[in-house]
């Protein structure tokens, strides 16, 4: 197997910059490292809202076959920490205590996914990696 590493690194964050649209074109997958994760020493700190991956169509067949229920379940989860970005500006403007009770909920979870769930370890046996099966069981516990 043959696995390739790009690093894309856009003067000013342009992405717009000619070179960088075409080589994200090629790879299919962008991971978006925020600073902000870093510095709150969120490992490893990918931004979840912006990074994506152009195989996930490719995957459902094995997804559906091994594990049925993973797409709806990355979905919500992709849902949920879309609406907690969202509830974030109110919550800066008026304050957490004027949300509904499910919107708090909303955030709870949010947070779970993003503390539990996303961030990782690399320096503990248990945390280093993560067997699917592991992920999915995690998901659904959510």
């Amino acid at each position: 197997m043959l696995i390739w590493t790009y690093r894309v690194s856009p003067p000013g964050g342009d992405f717009a910059d000619p070179v960088t649209s075409a080589t994200l074109g090629i790879v299919q997958v962008f991971w978006g490292l925020d600073k902000k994760l870093a510095q709150r020493k969120h490992f490893p700190s990918i931004n979840w809202l912006i990074s994506y991956s152009k195989y996930m169509r490719a995957l459902e067949d094995f997804y559906e076959k091994s594990y049925p229920e993973f797409v709806a379940l990355r979905t919500k989860c992709k849902e949920i920490l879309q609406e907690e970005e969202d509830l974030s500006e109110i919550v800066q403007l008026v304050g957490k205590a004027s949300l509904a009770e499910s919107d708090k909920i909303t955030l709870e979870v949010a947070k779970l996914i993003k503390d539990d769930f996303l961030q990782q370890n690399g320096y503990t046996p248990y945390d280093r990696f993560c067997p699917f099966y592991k992920t999915v069981g995690m998901l659904k516990n959510m």
